[in-house]
């Protein structure tokens, strides 16, 4: 049976409805009602001379033939979709979006891409930010800073920054009572507990850290949790405590003395960021661009000039 016989929208309802075993949730994914979901089903299972669904009072399930057809259909949908999203590269020559996470986009981002876009006004600039890995593939976003292992197959990847964990705090607490000299000075301060970097897996919390200084005594598992990052912070720089990132996420707030680093110890993790793309956006210039800026403000970040530099 040739594919250009049978029809596009009942192959779509047949799709939608085998994935979620509803002609009701298929109509709704579809604006459409249920009787129309129900209509095309069973105009192409009359085209193809199969059932494809066996009906039950309150439930459906695919038939052989539909447990059949459905991977394979799925495939060429999905296929056929980004085909149609690879249409927008045609005018993509003057738009990038980035995708990277609220945090990263937020406390490193953000801060810098103004600099980027004086540099190229005719670029029109969008963040997307989730914490999920958004899909390049299916053009969800141009462009992403992602942190993680860096193994991302079918893509371009080159790794951005390698960074640590390392303390920082508010530099009212190298003062007082008990200022913070010594890792072990640590037992007198609240240390603060950054969550949102179990994703790495490998990212060390206060024990690792603590046991990678030396220290003993300290009690690792006190203080305040936070899910996200920008809270753990944001409570650092209050003076609440102690808390564990990377310098990329704190490189404005030291350079601002808001922050500091009161101990000369940074533990490595396995993860880092990463600039990923799909392979054949290497020849858009303006992916080129902002490659060449990403990778320039990141050097920027780990090495920061100093007025002895520039003297």
């Amino acid at each position: 049976m040739a594919i250009s016989t049978l029809p596009l929208n009942g192959l779509r309802a047949f799709e939608a409805a085998g994935r979620l075993l509803s002609f009701k949730k298929a109509a709704n994914e579809l604006s459409v009602t249920p009787a129309a979901i129900s209509h095309l089903i069973q105009s192409l299972e009359d085209r193809v001379g199969q059932t494809l669904f066996v009906r039950h009072h309150r439930r459906i399930e695919l038939s052989p033939a539909g447990e059949l057809l459905l991977p394979g259909l799925r495939d060429g949908l999905l296929t056929l979709e980004r085909s149609v999203r690879r249409l927008a590269m045609l005018d993509s020559d003057r738009r990038l979006v980035i995708a990277a996470s609220p945090t990263f986009a937020a406390r490193w981002l953000l801060p810098r891409i103004q600099d980027f876009q004086e540099q190229h006004p005719d670029l029109e600039v969008h963040i997307s930010t989730s914490p999920h890995i958004v899909d390049l593939a299916s053009y969800e976003a141009d462009v992403a800073l992602r942190y993680g292992t860096g193994d991302y197959p079918g893509l371009h990847v080159e790794a951005l920054m390698a960074e640590g964990m390392t303390a920082v705090c508010s530099p009212s607490l190298l003062q007082g009572e008990h200022p913070l000299n010594r890792p072990e000075d640590l037992a007198y301060h609240t240390l603060l507990h950054d969550r949102s970097w179990g994703y790495v897996g490998s990212a060390p919390d206060w024990d690792m850290w603590l046991r990678a200084a030396g220290v003993a005594g300290v009690d690792a598992s006190k203080g305040p949790h936070f899910d996200i990052a920008t809270m753990a912070l944001a409570a650092a720089a209050l003076g609440r405590g102690v808390a564990l990132t990377t310098r990329s996420l704190v490189a404005d707030d030291l350079d601002a003395g808001l922050l500091v680093t009161p101990f000369d110890l940074t533990v490595p993790i396995d993860a880092r960021m990463h600039f990923v793309c799909l392979p054949e956006s290497l020849n858009r210039p303006a992916f080129v661009a902002f490659r060449d800026w990403v990778f320039e403000m990141a050097e920027r970040t780990l090495h920061p000039r100093t007025d002895a530099d520039d003297g």
